[in-house]
């Protein structure tokens, strides 16, 4: 049986006033971190009357919906991934849905990815008489540095674990409804540090009789630069910023402490522990040089979105069949931002993909990328997500991944 992709498409268009409106209503009441209830409630308002397992767990209130079409549970399962978590910002877009609550904003475009996985459960609902298998819709709080996706492993409500897992990102500064993707690393490992140097306070008149932190700690960061670029094969890249350093009250003492904090970014699993087996002998070492102590915490973050090779090529011959050969990208290299969904890749083949959403016609160079407050979407992609999604379950429980 192969995928009719003409039927799904005007299908996601027909579902397109319910998609925007219930994104919209999303973005008017953005959450964070592991517990959206309100989220959740729309969420399961919109699933409502369709013939759909739900599983909650107690960390989180993620949702996984489970579709069991035509013969049950036999064959194949395929799960598909949408997050639903806010960012801590103030919004300024300016949109007579902008967010209502002060302090959140969904910036990344969870509340499209949640609105797009809907879509995809009311088609594939519609056809489950005629396709054969599980296909597992996962609502998930928490991306955001949360962990929200290993949290829903841990409580088990992804059960049985899938053949193969999806997921689908908006980029707002990317061709209008463009879908792009590697296999490897697509995303990078993101790991905290905090680092405290120590030194002894004193007059800012008389450094000779004190111990100064602060021109130790910027030795530590020109060490980790030189570290970076002569320590780490550049086939194997990683990076490290410093992105805050605190220090004193006052224009004339020395401080005792200088506090400093940044992140760790890798493309492998090696290189993320190389690296960090480098910055502990680094900073200790660089201010006991200078009579300082130096402590640093590491603290782990996502682990690398690995993307199957196969599910990739799946996940584009999707793209073409559905929508053309214009519509697919392949990726040169990855983004070195972090993504959760990480934790799924590690246990079952998949791939992550990500979706051009800026609005059509407008120059997407220009548009504002994630995690600006600033940031729009154009909501007519989401039918394209939700016909995507759908083609790639549907197309999943038919033939596999092949080779």
């Amino acid at each position: 049986m192969t995928v009719q992709p003409a039927p799904l498409v005007a299908e996601a268009e027909a579902l397109l006033p319910d998609l925007v409106a219930l994104r919209r209503a999303i973005h008017r009441e953005p959450e964070l971190g592991l517990h959206n209830p309100k989220t959740r409630d729309k969420i399961k308002a919109a699933l409502a009357g369709l013939p759909l397992e739900l599983a909650e767990g107690p960390s989180t209130t993620g949702i996984v919906a489970t579709l069991r079409c035509g013969g049950g549970g036999n064959g194949r399962t395929v799960l598909l991934r949408g997050d639903m978590d806010a960012l801590p910002l103030i919004e300024e877009t300016g949109l007579d849905y902008a967010s209502e609550t002060h302090g959140a904003m969904h910036a990344c475009g969870h509340d499209t990815h949640v609105a797009m996985l809907v879509g995809a459960a009311k088609l594939l609902c519609a056809r489950r008489d005629q396709l054969s298998g599980t296909i597992q819709f996962m609502f998930q709080p928490g991306e955001e540095g949360h962990h929200g996706a290993r949290y829903m492993l841990d409580d088990g409500i992804i059960s049985p674990l899938p053949d193969a897992a999806f997921a689908l990102h908006v980029m707002p500064n990317a061709p209008h409804g463009l879908f792009a993707g590697r296999g490897g690393p697509l995303m990078a490992s993101s790991d905290v540090i905090k680092i405290a140097v120590r030194g002894a306070g004193g007059h800012a008149s008389m450094p000779h009789d004190a111990v100064d932190p602060i021109p130790v700690a910027c030795a530590i960061v020109s060490a980790i630069q030189m570290m970076v670029t002569r320590r780490v094969s550049v086939f194997d890249p990683a990076v490290v910023t410093i992105a805050k350093i605190v220090a004193g009250t006052t224009n004339n003492i020395i401080p005792e402490v200088a506090h400093m904090e940044g992140t760790i970014r890798t493309l492998s699993a090696h290189q993320r522990a190389a690296v960090a087996r480098e910055l502990r002998q680094l900073v200790p070492a660089i201010a006991a040089a200078h009579g300082c102590t130096g402590e640093i915490e590491i603290i782990e973050g996502f682990p690398v979105t690995v993307c199957d090779d196969r599910a990739v090529r799946f996940g584009a011959n999707v793209v073409r069949d559905t929508f053309g050969a214009a519509s697919w990208r392949l990726m040169d290299a990855p983004v070195m931002g972090a993504e959760d969904f990480s934790y799924v890749l590690e246990k079952v083949p998949g791939a992550m993909f990500f979706l051009g959403a800026s609005h059509e016609g407008d120059d997407w160079r220009a548009c504002c990328g994630l995690h600006s407050n600033h940031m729009v979407l154009d909501d007519s992609v989401m039918a394209r997500g939700a016909a995507w999604h759908a083609a790639v379950a549907e197309r999943f429980l038919n033939e596999g991944l092949g080779v």
